[in-house]
């Protein structure tokens, strides 16, 4: 799967993971700084950048107060 923009409203929010329950956790901080960071997944549809396909698809995606969104990854593709 290549480089995608999500086209609609995240809906369905549920968090996965917060706080040391996070594996990636020291990475994150590293990478990204310091925060309460949270694991969390969502539907939404997506356009792939390289041919414009649009799909409705489930993403993961790490989020912490005033960092937002990073490594944002499509783990299903549902239609």
């Amino acid at each position: 799967m290549g480089l995608f923009e999500v086209i609609s409203t995240i809906e369905d929010i549920e968090i996965i993971a917060a706080g040391s329950k996070i594996r990636d956790l020291k990475w994150l901080q590293k990478t990204y700084g310091s925060g309460r960071w949270r694991k969390l997944k969502g539907f939404a549809r997506i356009r792939f950048l390289d041919d414009g396909e649009e799909f409705e698809a489930e993403l993961h995606w790490y989020e912490a107060h005033g960092i937002g969104k990073v490594e944002m990854k499509i783990k299903e593709l549902l239609d």
